[in-house]
């Protein structure tokens, strides 16, 4: 489908699932071109935000590995949210090699810190950034966690127009029904489809027709994240740097310093074009009267010793 120009600045703004693209980025940004450097510090004092008891940072001379949590926030007026995503994505630069596994929201797991068993995406309601940090520490058998990117939900459509658009391949008829997007129905056929921000937040938040529910969005999620990342790769990006920052701007948060990021897009750019997406295994079951994400103990060793092996760490 393609969709027709809309007005590009919208007033709410945000992310969905987005967020490795935010890293891929800033793996970009801060080496992109020396004009630049003042605006980029600028927006980087405005979303830096440490964690309290941070444990794992890493000297990132390319030698060493890291990884980073990256959580999409559904956040309303008067309300803290859940993590709608929860994605943690690992950086080799020996290897030049990047992994992305998204985890879904409704997986059942241990939430650390508040001695209770919950959907995965209630960590960070319960107890922010920090908690999240440790559940998913935990749900992964004790990988650690770095650094984090978090982003409220919607904004993905403002960074999506700053980018000018892009292209991805659907590979099948989908819709998505009447929604606080643009209140219509929005239909994509199969094939080559060009998005603008508003129908790329559509696409990736299609569930309910795709027969893979929840994988398929998580696929579509993906799609747009390397979508993306490519188009501020290109020298054509630097004219809508300005834009491209206000939508980062406005909607982030991550306990990089702007040395961190200088020092990534120096050491481990190449990581962004050996990309491995990742999936958990698991069945979904009512438990208590609630749906959730089912996920065995091999599983979870399985993803710790892939994302161990990438991190070389046991």
């Amino acid at each position: 489908m393609r969709a027709e120009k809309r007005t590009k600045k919208k007033k709410r703004t945000g992310l969905r699932i987005f967020l490795w693209s935010i890293l891929g980025i800033f793996l970009i940004l801060g080496g992109i071109v020396g004009y630049a450097v003042f605006q980029t510090k600028s927006t980087m004092d405005k979303i830096y935000e440490p964690v309290k008891e941070a444990a794992n940072p890493v000297k990132l001379d390319g030698q060493n590995p890291f990884s980073v949590l990256i959580l999409g926030i559904d956040q309303r007026d008067g309300d803290v949210g859940r993590s709608d995503t929860t994605m943690v994505a690992t950086v080799n630069g020996t290897t030049n090699k990047a992994q992305i596994l998204s985890i879904p929201r409704d997986t059942k797991t241990e939430i650390i810190g508040h001695d209770s068993t919950n959907k995965i995406n209630a960590a960070y309601a319960y107890g922010g950034v920090k908690m999240a940090e440790d559940t998913v520490t935990h749900f992964l058998n004790g990988i650690p966690i770095n650094y984090y990117i978090k982003i409220n939900m919607e904004g993905l459509k403002d960074l999506v127009d700053a980018v000018g658009g892009v292209e991805v391949y659907n590979d099948m008829d989908i819709s998505l029904g009447k929604n606080d997007v643009n209140n219509n129905e929005i239909d994509f056929k199969k094939g080559n489809v060009k998005l603008d921000g508003t129908d790329a937040l559509a696409y990736v938040r299609i569930r309910k027709t795709d027969a893979r529910g929840d994988f398929g969005r998580q696929m579509r999620q993906q799609q747009v994240i390397q979508a993306v990342v490519n188009k501020v790769a290109t020298t054509q990006t630097l004219w809508n740097f300005d834009e491209i920052l206000s939508a980062v701007g406005k909607n982030m948060q991550t306990d990089l310093t702007m040395t961190d990021i200088t020092r990534i897009a120096k050491n481990y750019i190449s990581a962004r074009n050996n990309v491995e997406n990742m999936t958990v295994a698991g069945d979904g079951g009512i438990s208590d009267g609630i749906w959730y994400y089912n996920v065995s103990d091999a599983e979870r060793q399985k993803l710790h010793d892939s994302l161990a092996k990438n991190l070389e760490i046991k």
